[in-house]
């Protein structure tokens, strides 16, 4: 194999949830990227990396690992939330270029020194936002260029969940050092869809609640979004709503948009399916409706075929990045952009008070 083509060598810090099902499986489909290195201090998931992939290493420190760096060429920090900036800086100071987890850091100031010293290292340093690759909001993206709906005067959003029992962990902790809670994990996502969508802020209200008994932290939460196109932004994340909502419900001068339904990677990624032919698709039956007047519940508005989901193009992106200067798929400076917003809705659930930015 030529130099030119020799496979860029990733590290990946943390395998729970996020490197288990998301990242790995990613990395290891993405053509010009081998998985080279998994870092967890976990016996059991040590072996379920090597079972997972025989060929890789496994080390159980991200120090070991970042004393490698000339072997690498990326390194992915999928840990905690907490640990996210220290180990990113850790890793653009030893000369590699970064993919983090959403939410890159707990604060848009973290995320901007992030930022700064990626620039000043000459490194890549991207986002891992992957609800930009999900099926729904691909169509969405579609339909608004397009110009179906018109001008878009109101986009609800909604990742809402019927969890009534905690599940424990990090992610559910009252503790402000380890970002937990809805707002700065699913939130993560709608307002970034938000931003991408519809540009910047200048208004956010908030209200946050715990709802389940034993719980410490946000577990049902709602944005309003002002931004400056006129268009409001309407967003709910929630693990305690026994009937879902539909997941977009977008309303335009022309029409509307009807989608219910999750994107279906996570769900296969989960199953252990891995990207292929097919990948991304949904059937006809769960496709949103576009039209005027009429519920699609009823079955009002026209059927509109769902585009297919593509996390892999996260990656591929990352690849062509390193390899061919492309563009970087998601910036720390948009992520920041999104933190602006989250940190405005903290204060506003907190204070009861719309939050100018």
């Amino acid at each position: 194999m030529s130099a030119a083509a020799t496979p860029l060598r990733v590290g990946l810090i943390g395998y729970g949830l996020a490197g288990s099902v998301f990242h790995a499986p990613l990395i290891a489909a993405t053509d010009g990227l081998v998985l080279d290195t998994v870092v967890t201090s976990n016996p059991e998931r040590q072996e379920q990396a090597r079972s997972a992939y025989p060929d890789v290493r496994v080390a159980g420190t991200a120090e070991a690992l970042l004393d490698r760096a000339d072997d690498l060429d990326l390194v992915v920090v999928a840990s905690p939330n907490k640990t996210h900036v220290p180990l990113a800086t850790a890793a653009l100071k030893a000369g590699l270029p970064v993919v983090v987890d959403k939410p890159v850091a707990g604060t848009a100031a973290e995320a901007r020194t992030l930022a700064a010293l990626a620039e000043e290292r000459g490194l890549l340093l991207s986002v891992f936002q992957n609800r930009r690759w999900d099926n729904d909001f691909l169509t969405l993206r579609s339909l608004i260029e397009d110009g179906a709906l018109g001008d878009v005067w109101r986009f609800e959003s909604r990742f809402e969940r019927w969890r009534p029992q905690l599940k424990g962990g990090w992610r559910e902790s009252g503790d402000p050092a380890e970002i937990g809670g809805l707002l700065y994990d699913l939130g993560s996502h709608v307002v970034d869809q938000a931003l991408v969508l519809f540009g910047p802020v200048v208004s956010v209200y908030a209200e946050s609640d715990v709802r389940r008994p034993g719980a410490e932290a946000d577990d049902d939460t709602f944005i309003a979004l002002t931004h400056a196109s006129g268009v409001r932004s309407h967003l709910y994340v929630s693990a305690t709503t026994a009937q879902l909502g539909p997941r977009l419900r977008v309303l335009g001068s022309a029409a509307g948009y009807v989608k219910y339904g999750l994107d279906p990677q996570e769900a296969a990624l989960r199953e252990g399916l891995r990207p292929g032919p097919g990948w991304g698709e949904e059937p006809e039956e769960l496709w949103g409706r576009i039209g005027s007047g009429e519920s699609p519940v009823t079955g009002g508005g026209d059927p509109v075929r769902t585009l297919p989901g593509a996390y892999p193009a996260y990656y591929a992106a990352v690849a062509a990045a390193l390899r061919d200067g492309g563009p970087n798929p998601v910036t720390a400076l948009e992520a920041a952009a999104a933190l602006d917003v989250l940190e405005a809705a903290r204060r506003s659930a907190r204070d009861g008070v719309a939050v100018a930015l």
